[in-house]
């Protein structure tokens, strides 16, 4: 799994483009873990949209994965579901559904992470890294946090929260494995020059070269 940009394709940020456009442009970008995130549309009106992101999704061979709703992620035959704290817990989630589907949990304090793997999460995602509009009510826990997870839980850490190609080095620096983003990519003018942007930032955090070798 390329843990490193999970792009976060959402309507609300695309301001009335396509999302299937905009994920072209993601996946050409070299991006290979995408998640639906809608709070508006109910989970029959979203199904045609899912399916149309999931066959893209799997013919660049990316994983896809449905924020919130494990209905939908089953019906569309999605990778996995992101759960948030508010959503059905992971354990009581997880019999639902396929076999092989990951679970993602939101959390924001070092307790919730630590519990998150206990509770059956895949990977964890620990925000919010900075002020975002996306999320206006997530508590601001900043880099800080990630680095306390990290020496506690091994499992994949995704930074969240309004993460830019201006301080997604800092995220990674913190310990984290990977960054989501909406509005930074989703927003962008150019979806594709944003993810390669985001790309090339994270592996120079990480000491690599764009061919993956060390700097």
């Amino acid at each position: 799994m390329d843990w490193r940009l999970y792009v976060i394709l959402d309507r609300a940020a695309a301001r009335g483009r396509d999302l299937v456009t905009i994920l072209d442009g993601v996946l050409a970008g070299g991006c290979r873990l995408v998640q639906l995130r809608d709070k508006e549309w109910p989970s029959g009106r979203l199904l045609p949209l899912a399916e149309r992101l999931r066959d893209r999704c799997h013919g660049a061979g990316a994983t896809f994965i449905v924020n919130d709703r494990v209905d939908l992620a089953v019906a569309a035959h999605a990778d996995g579901v992101h759960l948030g704290q508010d959503d059905l817990p992971p354990a009581v989630a997880r019999p639902l559904l396929r076999r092989g589907m990951i679970v993602g949990l939101s959390t924001h304090s070092l307790e919730q992470a630590k519990e998150a793997r206990g509770a059956g999460a895949d990977y964890v995602a620990v925000g919010s890294m900075f002020a975002t509009g996306s999320k206006p009510d997530f508590q601001l826990v900043g880099p800080g946090l990630m680095q306390k997870v990290r020496a506690e839980v091994r499992a994949p850490l995704i930074g969240i929260g309004g993460i830019t190609h201006d301080n997604v080095a800092e995220v990674i620096a913190a310990g984290a494995d990977g960054v989501a983003v909406i509005s930074a990519v989703c927003g962008a003018a150019d979806p594709q020059a944003a993810t390669r942007r985001f790309l090339d930032l994270i592996d120079a955090a990480r000491g690599l070269t764009p061919e993956g070798r060390p700097l």
